[in-house]
């Protein structure tokens, strides 16, 4: 072989090393055969998935169908039994975790800045002490999220959308790449949960923030995100929302023939048909 076509082997070969680097810096998440059980049951069936740096990604399936725990195991809360999970960074300073039940008692005499404060203790160490550095990234948080001027209000007598806001506020002020959410519009009004896509949107925007979204809002969500994951115990489904409104995924996922009720292109809510039902429509 001469030196030229040696040289040019090892251009190709250098051009393919960093490509492969590039494209390993902009995966955030990465699952390989992940299995769960929690007790008996299984949670989680050979996931495999990866997740690009600044996606939007939504969460989607049944009752029960994993979506809680794969969030855990992402946040490294649930070791996974088998199967191997890569978050880009370490996980305390990496993932911020909005999760669906919430460890705040809302008759504690706690304010919202208190609760915007305990988001920084896993970084801080077993006796954590708040300087100016951190009291600076709290009220960062709280204005990043509208909520600045309530720093001092007692927690419980916000509303369900201000509670909201703070526990992703919570969440931020460790300034993470990587947020969770767990049913984040559960229990808030129409204009809560608009309000709460507007201000997702910006921070994502603002703090280049990479956002899983578990959610049951067949409504909205398809269109807010860039790509759905559709499971139930496994993955049936990861692809943009217009590569999914055609398949029959969400059938398959939710384990019954479904009929969509649908304001525009998506579902408004979805319900399983019955036999009986269509008898009936049949006789008609």
């Amino acid at each position: 072989m001469s030196d030229a076509n040696r040289q040019s082997d090892t251009d190709r070969q250098s051009d393919t090393d960093r490509q492969s680097d590039a494209n390993r810096q902009r995966v955030v998440v990465e699952l390989k055969h992940v299995w769960v059980w929690r007790g008996r049951n299984l949670a989680l069936k050979d996931v495999s998935l990866v997740i690009g740096r600044g996606k939007f990604v939504g969460l989607m399936g049944p009752n029960a169908g994993g979506k809680t725990t794969l969030l855990k195991v992402i946040a490294g809360i649930v070791p996974p039994d088998q199967g191997e999970v890569k978050v880009a960074g370490p996980t305390r300073k990496t993932v911020g975790y909005v999760p669906q039940e919430q460890a705040v008692d809302p008759e504690f005499p706690v304010t919202a800045a208190d609760v915007v404060e305990t988001g920084l203790y896993g970084s801080l160490g077993l006796i954590p002490r708040i300087t100016g550095k951190e009291r600076f990234l709290i009220d960062q948080a709280l204005a990043r999220v509208g909520m600045e001027k309530h720093a001092k209000r007692r927690f419980g007598e916000l509303s369900g959308g201000q509670k909201q806001r703070i526990f992703i506020a919570r969440a931020i002020v460790s300034e993470p790449s990587l947020l969770l959410l767990d049913e984040p519009t559960t229990g808030v009004d129409a204009k809560a949960r608009d309000d709460f896509y507007r201000l997702l949107s910006q921070l994502r925007r603002d703090l280049g923030l990479t956002v899983i979204l578990a959610s049951h809002d067949l409504e909205v969500v398809p269109t807010q995100v860039d790509e759905i994951i559709c499971i139930n115990q496994m993955v049936y489904v990861h692809a943009p929302p217009d590569e999914i409104k055609h398949t029959d995924a969400f059938q398959r996922a939710y384990g019954c023939e479904l009929e969509f009720m649908t304001h525009g292109e998506f579902p408004h809510r979805v319900i399983g048909r019955h036999e009986d039902q269509e008898d009936t429509k049949s006789d008609a």
